[in-house]
């Protein structure tokens, strides 16, 4: 598929958060994410880099899942220069609240910087889960799960999204059974 890309400085234009990739003009300026406890109570801040090494750290994220017209879920691949699951193929976008920041609006935001759509997520579930990548880091998230829809044309920010596709839910539940290994 075709990519329409829009530039770094367009998407991270109003972007109050460092990705961890240097968007944020001072190299001091580290994202800061919602530290929590197994019933979500806030127990601090840590920067997002600190929240996953090692074993991790137990924090707020977000998996937002966008579907099209035909009821077809948007997946993107993870840019290369991602540290954690660099080239997998994921959902629509995810990331962390910030400090003050619902999944909603925090899935916004991302979904704006990352696809350069504009959607209104709607809650479905949360749950909680800890996925090691190599000897790398570690995801140990309380992860919100959001479900929206669009019609607009994505347009890709390439540091963050190296490809997209849109994929029928049973084309995706046959995907997933034979290359498991690209997720």
């Amino acid at each position: 598929m075709s990519q329409d890309r829009i530039s770094l400085a367009d998407a991270t234009a109003h972007a109050p958060y460092d990705d961890g990739i240097g968007l944020v003009s001072d190299p001091a300026a580290r994202e800061q994410i919602v530290v929590v406890d197994e019933d979500d109570r806030p127990t601090g801040l840590a920067a997002k880099e600190d929240c996953h090494l090692g074993e991790g750290r137990l924090h707020r994220a977000f998996s937002l899942l966008v579907f099209d017209d035909r009821g077809h879920v948007l997946l993107q691949q993870r840019a290369s220069i991602k540290p954690l699951w660099p080239g997998y193929w994921s959902n629509s976008c995810c990331s962390h609240p910030g400090p003050g920041e619902t999944s909603e609006i925090a899935a916004r935001r991302r979904a704006r910087q990352e696809l350069g759509i504009d959607v209104e997520p709607q809650f479905l579930y949360r749950f909680r889960y800890r996925a090691r990548y190599l000897d790398i880091g570690t995801e140990h998230e309380l992860c919100s799960v959001l479900a929206a829809h669009t019609s607009d044309p994505v347009r890709v920010n390439p540091a963050e999204v190296a490809d997209w596709r849109y994929l029928a839910p049973d084309a995706l539940s046959e995907e997933l059974a034979r290359h498991p290994e690209r997720y």
